[in-house]
C-alpha cells in the first residue's frame, strides 16, 4: 500500500481518511495528517480576484491616493510578493530600495519612475522596469493620469522594502 500511495497521494488520502477512524489508537489520525500535508505541497493553490481586500497605501510612504491589491505572498517554498498597486493622478511612493530588487509591469495609465541621480521616465501600459537591489527610487502616477502597476518583489529575512523619504514637490515636478 505504500508504494501505490507515494505514486497516488490523493488517493492514499482518501483511504486514509476512511480507515483513520478504525485505526485512531494505533497512530492512523497521524498518518492521516502527514498524507494531508503531503497532498498540499503537491497541490497548486488558487486565490480568486477579489477575495483579498483592497488596502489604502500608508500616507508615511505614499503621496496621494494609493490603493494596493495583494495578489499573492511569499510562501513555503518561495520568498516572492506581488501586488497591483494603483496611483490616482499626482500620487507616488516614497524614495526606497529592495534588498533583492522588484520588477514593476505597468497595467495600465501613464506613470513616473526615477533612481537617485537620473532622470525621472515616463511609463506606458506593457513597460517593464527591473529595479536592482538596493537601488534608492521611486515610482507613481503622471500629473494628469492614473497608473496601475504589478509590483513583485523577493523578501530578506521577511522584508521586500526599504522606506526613505518622501519625493518633494519639485523631484516629482521634473519633466521626463
Amino acid at each position: 500500500m505504500k508504494e501505490n500511495c507515494l505514486k497516488h497521494v490523493s488517493a492514499c488520502f482518501l483511504a486514509i481518511m476512511l480507515v483513520a477512524p478504525a485505526n485512531a489508537q494505533t497512530g492512523g489520525a497521524r498518518t492521516a495528517t502527514r498524507a494531508a500535508n503531503a497532498a498540499d505541497s503537491q497541490n497548486m493553490k488558487l486565490v480568486r480576484h477579489g477575495s483579498q481586500a483592497s488596502t489604502k497605501g500608508p500616507a508615511q510612504n505614499f503621496t496621494g491616493s494609493v490603493r494596493v491589491d495583494p495578489l499573492f505572498g511569499a510562501n513555503a517554498t518561495s520568498r516572492t510578493t506581488g501586488a497591483y498597486v494603483t496611483f490616482e493622478p499626482g500620487a507616488r511612493s516614497a524614495w526606497h530600495s529592495h534588498p533583492l530588487g522588484q520588477t514593476l509591469v505597468v497595467t495600465a495609465g501613464v506613470g513616473r519612475v526615477q533612481s537617485w541621480g537620473r532622470a525621472v521616465q515616463e511609463l506606458r501600459p506593457g513597460d517593464v522596469v527591473w529595479t536592482p537591489p538596493n537601488v534608492k527610487h521611486w515610482h507613481g502616477a503622471s500629473p494628469t493620469n492614473a497608473m496601475t502597476h504589478m509590483a513583485i518583489s523577493d523578501q530578506m529575512a521577511g522584508k521586500a522594502v526599504e522606506w526613505m523619504e518622501k519625493v518633494t514637490d519639485a523631484q516629482y515636478a521634473a519633466k521626463p
